[in-house]
């Protein structure tokens, strides 16, 4: 696992291109030692490092440099060069296919996505404050373009006279947005190197409250792409209504392009969405100071709304409705927390005072937004968006609207880049600690996580397919998910408070704890109100991706225990074991003999079609090897083989040679069979098949040969101690 660094928290996470390869655990590092003992007893004789090579594998003997050719007058560029100590380092050429077409497909993704980056370079990949607060505020910020209008729809189901509940209601967000903001200040500071809801609650109150904050998480990432996208589209649509029929193929070109901009790196990425935001930014307080001046020079007295009849009656449930349809404004609150690595050092202080310029902002924003929407006596409209009407009536003429709805739609658009920011981060920490695929935690050319981004755009463009891109059929799912990863991540920090007991750790596990209740009650009202409205979707879906989170890490468990490195008895070797032959009966070696090359007993089978020049020299290979050497030949009939042995013959029968009658002319099972049948009369032979193989030049050649290699291969895979190998043969074209 990657290396974890407590700081103020219990743990940290460092987010490095080498957690793909985990370091050995002190256990398996005791037995390494131990096998290495028995194998230096075991040759006696050898130097370190092995016998002499009949090669320098450090490529050292030819020191010259590569000159022109009369093939070519540019010089061929050296794949590889000697670093410290004594070590080789692939330079970026080796990086290239040895295919025409791969390189060719090879340049393109370079000049889509740019040229690769080094390891090195991931301490460079960090974002600034100005960069980072675009970068990871987009997605809180546009919400506020549909988060009030949500709320308001809900408000309007009871009459145009239940829209005044619109202002208690804002003022009880604010104070949820305020709590829960300051609740993750300290969540930040308490875990320096970056944690969110899932390292949090899984630290502080167990692997399956850290599952479920993740199982809603990855559904807030998803829904945060499509609603976003979908928003988005809707105001492009409300300025050109022309453009409505649209709505599905627009979104998905709009993720396509965040996916794009996303894989060419973190700061990259972020350098291309910091203008749409700071243009969204700049073009709402434009309109809230315009909009409000109108409304002060009118003496704030609000404009009747126009008349909606009532289709549900004003209750407590539809009001807690409306209030969880609001709480959506308050989606990627967390997303700082989550990606506090991604900060340039100070890392947690600057992500702290980037999450309290959001917060401000957000509650500035969704304040100042339905107070003028009050005032202006707007209601929602299928045709229009609220922030659209808002801005037609606070600039009636000029090109001012315009240019609202152009940042609007910007902003809603590129919202979804703080869900392609924190969703492969959440799957790197899940994949490190065996809870997601492992291929998560391998970093692209970019030095971002290519697989994440690729499983965020399918799994958000299934959603918006799903739901024709209707940003009112996508809010009833967004709350519950976000809110539930909200709800654990604060009790989990106040657990974790509780345990250190530090100074002040008394009003630090309060403000966490109202946090807590806050969201919690969000949570419960949107479940349980939203329901019917699709919300069962993500309460279903939840418990579904824990047992998929834990068949996966049982899987990686079992994996582990296999492979894991098993101690042989102490104490040296005097000498090279004798091994006696194991009668047919005898199970197979034990683990830890397994591990040491006296202890491997071989036979070498080479599948035989007809004898010309790569069957004879997969016959010369398998017998150089100096161990046993079986060749086996499966015929259609018995006359053919008659021939068969009559040629082996006449070749000098130097090798043991064993027919088989395939009369069905099958040839890959009963082979497999066959070598399964060998295997199962003596289990400690490790069985080293050996095809030859023709290898072609072009692609439509393949079509013409069978591929025997990767189907023994995958016939034999299951059985252990089976080895199957390919000699290329490259016939002359």
């Amino acid at each position: 696992m990657a290396k974890r660094d407590g700081g103020e928290g219990d743990r940290g996470t460092v987010v490095t291109p080498s957690a793909e390869f985990p370091p050995l655990d002190p256990d398996e590092l005791r037995a390494l030692r131990r096998i290495g003992d028995r194998w230096r007893a075991a040759r006696p004789g050898r130097p370190p490092g092995g016998d002499i090579l009949p090669v320098d594998p450090t490529l050292r003997r030819h020191p010259g440099q590569p000159a022109p050719t009369r093939f070519g007058r540019l010089a061929p560029i050296a794949m590889f060069r000697v670093g410290e100590p004594d070590e080789l380092v692939a330079a970026e050429p080796a990086n290239l296919p040895g295919t025409r077409f791969g390189r060719a497909g090879t340049r393109l993704r370079r000049v889509l996505f740019g040229p690769p980056l080094s390891s090195a370079a991931v301490l460079y990949e960090r974002m600034r404050k100005l960069v980072a607060l675009p970068v990871l505020s987009s997605d809180l910020l546009s919400s506020v373009a549909y988060g009030p209008e949500a709320m308001l729809a809900v408000l309007l189901l009871a009459g145009s006279g239940a829209l005044g509940l619109s202002l208690p209601l804002a003022a009880g967000l604010a104070l949820l947005m305020v709590a829960v903001g300051v609740s993750y200040r300290q969540t930040v500071a308490a875990y320096p190197h970056g944690a969110g809801s899932y390292i949090v609650a899984g630290d502080n109150l167990g692997a399956g409250a850290g599952l479920a904050a993740a199982a809603g998480l990855m559904m807030d990432y998803v829904l945060t792409v499509a609603v976003s996208v979908s928003a988005g589209v809707k105001a492009v649509t409300s300025a050109v209504p022309g453009l409505t029929g649209w709505t599905v193929p627009l979104g998905l070109a709009v993720v396509g392009v965040l996916l794009a901009g996303n894989l060419r790196g973190v700061r990259t990425a972020g350098n291309l969405f910091v203008l749409p935001t700071y243009a969204f930014v700049v073009a709402l307080l434009a309109l809230l100071a315009v909009g409000w001046f109108r409304v002060a020079e009118r003496g704030f007295v609000p404009v009747d709304p126009p008349p909606v009849p009532a289709v549900e009656g004003l209750g407590l449930l539809l009001v807690l409705r409306a209030f969880s349809s609001g709480a959506v404004s308050m989606t990627g609150i967390e997303a700082v927390s989550n990606a506090v690595p991604a900060f340039r050092p100070p890392e947690w202080r600057n992500a702290r005072t980037t999450l309290t310029w959001m917060v401000a902002m957000l509650v500035l924003f969704f304040l100042g937004l339905i107070g003028l929407i009050h005032l202006s006596g707007l209601v929602p409209t299928a045709e229009q968006s609220m922030l659209s009407q808002l801005a037609r009536v606070t600039f009636p003429r000029g090109p001012w609207y315009g240019l609202v709805q152009a940042a609007t739609a910007m902003i809603l658009l590129l919202a979804a880049n703080t869900a392609f920011n924190d969703f492969p981060r959440l799957l790197f920490f899940m994949a490190r600690d065996g809870h997601a695929p492992r291929r998560f935690l391998h970093m692209g050319d970019r030095l971002a996580f290519s697989n994440g981004l690729v499983a965020l755009t399918a799994a958000a463009a299934v959603i918006l397919v799903a739901f024709r891109g209707r940003t009112e059929a996508l809010i009833p799912l967004y709350a519950v998910g976000v809110f539930l990863a909200f709800t654990l991540s604060q009790t989990g920090m106040v657990v974790h408070w509780r345990r250190r007991r530090g100074s002040g750790w008394r009003r630090r596990a309060t403000i966490n704890a109202v946090g807590a209740v806050f969201s919690g009650l969000v949570l419960v009202t949107a479940a349980v109100a939203k329901f019917t409205e699709g919300a069962w979707v993500v309460v279903v879906a939840v418990p579904l991706l824990i047992l998929l989170f834990r068949a996966i890490q049982r899987h990686y468990r079992t994996l582990h225990r296999s492979l894991a490195l098993h101690p042989p008895p102490a104490g040296p070797v005097p000498g090279p074991p004798v091994v006696p032959a194991r009668p047919p009966t005898a199970g197979p070696a034990a683990p830890e003999d397994e591990e040491l090359p006296e202890q491997v007993r071989h036979l070498v089978v080479v599948p035989v079609a007809r004898l010309n020049r790569s069957s004879l020299r997969a016959l010369a290979y398998a017998a150089s090897l100096g161990q046993p050497t079986l060749a086996v030949h499966i015929a259609p009939e018995e006359p053919e083989a008659d021939r068969f042995r009559e040629q082996w013959q006449a070749w000098g029968d130097h090798l043991r040679l064993e027919t088989i009658v395939s009369p069905y002319r099958a040839v890959i099972g009963p082979l497999a069979h066959y070598l399964e049948a060998l295997h199962a009369s003596r289990a400690d032979l490790v069985l080293t098949v050996v095809v030859p193989e023709v290898v072609v030049r072009s692609r439509w050649h393949r079509l013409l040969h069978s591929r025997t290699e990767q189907r023994l291969r995958a016939a034999l895979r299951r059985l252990p101690g089976v080895v199957v190998t390919s000699l290329p043969v490259h016939p002359d074209e």
